[in-house]
């Protein structure tokens, strides 16, 4: 395929979480806050055309945060369940979690901060383990490392609104994940270095987790993949330019901040955004995914859904 790859839905969507839900699969992302509702999201039943259903998250008081970003949804315990980060800006990000009784909403904030003690805590994602319990990975800000900046850490789902013990999971190893060198945070200035996004496939015994390193903000931002037996771990990185499954090039600009899901015939596909041409928005686009728990193994295989 030659040119920039068309997405699969015409309107911006940043970081898309697809799910299946009865009758199709709805994608929920990050966009602004309107008519007292955050998180844009579209259903789709085939995964091909898409319609807006509105912003289905009941936003907190502005003082809370005005900037709702990445969430993830999960059914459990006969409800649907939202994870999510609010802060204002870019700045002061935590973790909480909301309810609906249906997957398109209203999604309704527990009142839950399920990261109190991080300094900046995003992009959550839920799984659901093959022996039935759940963890929940996400991305934090770390300062005394190597590699400064933004890692990604896990811990137990004890019930939808209470985590246990947080473990690290992965820092930034390469050059390719800095984000900027010499910025200002806390106080402080770093070469900051930024991991985010983690998602797991549960397959045969064995976690594949992908995640988005770099700066969502350039054609430097890129999905990579590693893989585990435990969301403990250790984790294993695949050797240096087998770990990358997607960056720029033809088709796309700053391809990441993915999930994943099973279309009707039960191939895994892959949901991420990309930049339009002009920069201007966050776009999602699907690719199925070959998974291969055994070897281990992830590849993004070409043409559009």
């Amino acid at each position: 395929m030659s040119g920039r790859a068309e997405p699969a839905w015409s309107t911006p969507l940043a970081d898309p979480a697809v799910v299946r839900v009865p009758g199709g699969w709805i994608a929920y992302g990050t966009g602004p806050v309107e008519g007292g509702r955050a998180v844009p999201a579209a259903l789709s039943p085939d995964l091909r055309q898409w319609q807006a259903i509105g912003n289905v998250l009941v936003a907190l008081d502005p003082s809370a945060g005005d900037s709702y970003w990445a969430p993830e949804v999960c059914e459990r315990d006969g409800a649907w369940w939202m994870y999510y980060s609010v802060g204002h800006g870019d700045r002061g990000h935590l973790v909480r979690v909301a309810r609906a009784e249906r997957p398109e909403g209203p999604f309704v904030d527990q009142g839950e901060i399920l990261t109190p003690d991080e300094l900046f805590a995003i992009d959550a994602s839920p799984c659901r383990l093959e022996d039935g319990s759940w963890w929940l990975f996400f991305a934090r800000d770390v300062l005394e490392h190597e590699r400064p900046g933004t890692h990604l850490a896990a811990a137990p789902l004890l019930t939808p609104t209470q985590l246990g013990e947080t473990v690290p999971v992965l820092a930034p190893y390469a050059d390719w994940q800095l984000f900027a060198r010499d910025r200002e945070m806390y106080g402080r200035r770093f070469d900051w270095h930024t991991l985010e996004g983690p998602h797991v496939v549960v397959r045969d015994g064995r976690l594949l987790m992908t995640w988005s390193g770099g700066s969502w903000q350039g054609p430097g931002y890129r999905t990579a993949w590693a893989w585990a037996g435990h969301p403990a771990g250790p984790w294993t990185v695949p050797e240096e330019g087998a770990d990358v499954l997607l960056r720029s090039d033809e088709e796309f600009i700053g391809p990441g901040h993915n999930s994943c899901t099973v279309d009707a015939e039960g191939r895994d596909v892959i949901a991420f955004h990309a930049w339009d041409e002009e920069g201007t928005g966050r776009y999602m686009h699907l690719r199925e995914l070959a998974v291969d728990a055994v070897a281990p193994s992830l590849e993004v295989l070409g043409g559009s859904r």
